[in-house]
């Protein structure tokens, strides 16, 4: 059998599932639909059908949470970074070519992380139908047979037969109007999913016809990647790709473009709504996680990470409790939630952005109370996390430790501190928290100060080489 390298693209923003799916933790890494983020059911995927070494493209700032949700699946990847987000073509081409580098033959296929499928099995036998197109030098996408009209995707119109199962493209068409979408479907079109399966050299040879210029930025980023704490980065030439999706860059230009059909209850989780109807339905037609209560209430999407959230009386509607935000809209208008998040971006509100989560190397922090002069938070270590070894200028700390055992370092002193045990963290001592077991480490901090801003740390030492 053919070994496949599963290339990854993590770089969605996922912006019309605000407020869980947030630059700072985009939709890709969170638990929208049980206990495992759609990455992680991505990887588990690929690793499940016996397909090779998946390599993964991501953004800078979510490294620790990729390498985060791979150890908490016991799944390894190669990790490359973007030094900045140049859409899906210059992230496909450079990803080729940074697998290219260990297998110049080798098998790509391009999976969005951020996709669920219901039906894994269906899928995989599309791609092995797909791997004869490959070999021929084709570049193989797959077409999701449609459900129902739907004008949140695009659509490809199939050729002439070109092996058994693989017909040429004969048209890629835009997200289409309600019209439009209904006579795409009557004429047997299919919902364009964004994944793809080719010959390496395939790819490369085809990016290289229609922009040189991309191609020699994304060769001199790659010849320049540098290893940095488990992840690869691209060098900077990066920046000079020309962003543009791999539709436009390749795939509508190629005269090697095929598609295979395939149903396999594909969904790329773009809204709310998508998410209802994709979600497991109790006898009202409601989706409901987390923290939720309802009464008299069909069709709606209620859930909740945080406070309990209560729905009386209402149809067709999304409730979404997050500890710093919710949101409430009509379901069929969810759509319209990435609308509201640049509308916070212009009245300048963080919660747009940034989640109440923050993730670090070590493990996570949240801040739960905060007011002048003071601050609590939430600090949960992994097992082999490690604080830096700094100090404040401006504030002192109280730990108290909830849950785990953990080693302090206060100045001179080590000591091992087990659940309701308290440590003092003077003004200016030189501190560190190691959590040297296989559980957890648990710790409620306050801080007490002048100034509480992040940027008051003196890292001494730091395995994760920050500065």
């Amino acid at each position: 059998m053919t070994i496949i390298r599963p290339l990854i693209l993590c770089g969605g923003a996922g912006t019309r599932l605000w407020p869980v799916s947030r630059d700072t933790m985009p939709k890709q890494f969170a638990m929208l639909l049980g206990d495992r983020s759609p990455f992680q059911d991505t990887i588990l995927r690929t690793k499940k059908f016996g397909m090779g070494r998946p390599a993964v493209l991501i953004n800078y700032a979510h490294r620790h949470i990729v390498q985060q949700q791979l150890a908490d699946i016991a799944a390894e990847a190669d990790i490359f970074v973007e030094p900045t987000r140049r859409d899906s073509g210059p992230a496909i081409a450079a990803g080729s070519l940074a697998i290219s580098r260990q297998d110049p033959r080798a098998m790509v296929l391009v999976l969005a992380a951020d996709h669920v499928i219901s039906d894994p099995a269906a899928f995989f036998d599309a791609v092995q139908v797909g791997v004869v197109g490959a070999q021929h030098g084709r570049i193989v996408t797959f077409g999701v047979v449609p459900t129902h009209p739907e004008t949140a995707y695009g659509y490809i119109k199939t050729g002439t037969q070109v092996a058994p199962g693989v017909s040429s493209v004969a048209q890629f068409a835009e997200k289409p109007s309600a019209e439009r979408a209904a006579i795409y479907v009557n004429d047997g079109m299919l919902w364009n999913s964004g994944n793809f399966l080719f010959d390496v050299s395939s790819l490369i040879h085809e990016y290289q016809r229609f922009d040189p210029k991309t191609m020699a930025a994304l060769y001199a980023a790659v010849d320049a990647r540098v290893n940095d704490a488990g992840v690869t980065a691209f060098g900077a030439a990066y920046e000079q790709a020309r962003s543009c999706s791999i539709d436009y860059a390749v795939m509508e230009k190629t005269d090697r473009a095929a598609v295979v059909p395939v149903s396999c209850g594909w969904s790329d989780i773009g809204s709310w709504d998508s998410l209802w109807a994709f979600g497991q339905k109790d006898e009202d037609g409601n989706v409901v996680s987390g923290e939720a209560e309802l009464l008299d209430s069909k069709n709606c999407f209620v859930s909740s990470n945080g406070p309990l959230a209560t729905v009386v009386g209402l149809e067709d509607v999304v409730v979404v409790a997050n500890d710093d935000a919710i949101l409430v809209c009509e379901r069929t208008r969810s759509g319209d939630v990435k609308k509201l998040v640049e509308q916070l971006h212009i009245k300048g509100r963080s919660e747009a952005d940034v989640h109440p989560k923050v993730h670090r190397p070590w493990g996570w922090y949240q801040v739960t109370d905060a007011s002048p002069g003071f601050q609590v938070k939430r600090i949960v270590v992994n097992p082999g996390g490690r604080l830096s070894l700094q100090k404040h200028r401006y504030r002192a700390e109280h730990w108290v430790i909830v849950g785990g055992v953990a080693t302090v370092t206060v100045d001179e002193t080590v000591q091992t501190v087990s659940p309701n045990q308290h440590v003092h963290i003077p003004l200016g001592a030189v501190h560190r928290l190691e959590n040297h077991t296989n559980a957890p480490v648990t710790m409620v901090e306050v801080q007490s100060g002048s100034y509480l801003g992040e940027d008051d740390i003196i890292r001494i030492e730091d395995v994760y080489n920050r500065v």
